[in-house]
């Protein structure tokens, strides 16, 4: 017997946590932008942006991580669906003002639900892959606002966030 479902998908009417069903989904078009940053030391900084730190390319290392996070999402949240993503692409801003890298992700899919959680989660673990490449220099920086840009496709329309 299922339970009914309440207004919070991933919850049924009693408070249950299930996966939800997407079976009888229509596969459409979909695309999120999630972004994010780390803050450093003046130090560690200069060391990253003159492609100096001891451990190599951080940057470089950053995006391949940030890429496999995003095709790992099932694997890491759970009751998120295993997806074939067509697209990962991790960006980065350096802004040396604030000593701040700025992460973005852009994933895309042909698919019956959304890829959200697989941007979100690759700013995250590529901003976690550069603290750890430079965490010798560092060990205080600060991940941050990790946030939601924009969604395309799916029953809900697409979301553009303000600010």
């Amino acid at each position: 017997m299922t339970a009914k479902r309440s207004t919070l998908t991933h919850f049924d009417s009693a408070g249950n946590a299930w996966m939800v069903d997407v079976g009888g989904k229509v596969a459409t078009s979909r695309v999120a932008t999630a972004a994010g940053g780390i803050t450093m030391s003046a130090e560690a900084f200069a060391q990253l942006a003159a492609g100096t730190m001891a451990k190599g390319d951080v940057l470089g290392v950053a995006r391949i991580a940030g890429i496999m996070a995003a095709k790992r999402v099932d694997d890491l949240i759970p009751l998120t669906h295993p997806l074939t993503i067509d697209r990962a692409e991790v960006e980065f801003r350096l802004d040396a003002e604030h000593h701040t890298v700025e992460i973005e992700a852009t994933v895309g899919i042909s698919g019956k639900t959304g890829v959200e959680m697989e941007a979100l989660t690759a700013v995250s673990i590529a901003a976690l892959t550069i603290y750890d490449m430079c965490k010798a220099i560092d060990k205080g920086m600060t991940i941050s606002n990790i946030r939601l840009l924009s969604k395309t496709g799916g029953k809900s329309g697409g979301y553009q966030r303000n600010g």
